[in-house]
């Protein structure tokens, strides 16, 4: 919705303020109730695989705190950025739908989300398709003492490093 005439887009918190986003919903979590949920799934991964990767036969503190990683890593990447890299039309949930709830919110500091900048889609979606599930690989290569389980946490680490820049 256009403000006096102004040419500015009044109907979502995002920046540059002219962005188009025809059909936005406003988000109906707190940005606490986000980040809440997603802390308590995350510290239920954490234990989880942390009480599983005890069981004999038991790795060391060391492979278990990667094995915790790499599954809360790999989850994340699954779940979040998949979500966002196959569901285009975020903005518009009017469900309350909490991986929309997600993007709704971190968009307001990154817009080039809500936007669907090509760049950022295809840098999520393969984080998503292959980063995630070579996460889940790496706990099993680590749980099994895989010899590929080193060179597969290098592969991933190089793929987070290429992501981030």
């Amino acid at each position: 919705m256009e403000g006096s005439g102004s040419g500015i887009y009044e109907n979502h918190p995002y920046v540059p303020r002219d962005l188009k986003l025809s059909g936005f919903v406003p988000g109906f979590l707190s940005q606490s109730t986000i980040v809440g949920v997603y802390g308590l799934s995350s510290l239920l991964v954490v234990l989880l695989t942390w009480l599983f990767s005890g069981r004999p036969p038991k790795k060391s503190k060391i492979d278990r705190w990667l094995m915790c990683w790499w599954a809360f890593t790999g989850l994340t990447h699954i779940i979040l950025e998949g979500y966002f890299a196959f569901s285009p039309e975020f903005y518009k949930d009017k469900t309350a739908c909490y991986l929309s709830e997600v993007w709704k919110e971190y968009s307001k500091g990154d817009s080039r989300y809500a936007a669907r900048d090509a760049g950022v889609v295809a840098v999520e979606g393969l984080t998503a398709v292959l980063e995630g599930p070579a996460c889940l690989l790496a706990v099993y290569a680590i749980a099994k003492g895989k010899s590929y389980s080193y060179i597969l946490q290098f592969a991933i680490s190089l793929g987070q490093l290429y992501g981030t820049a």
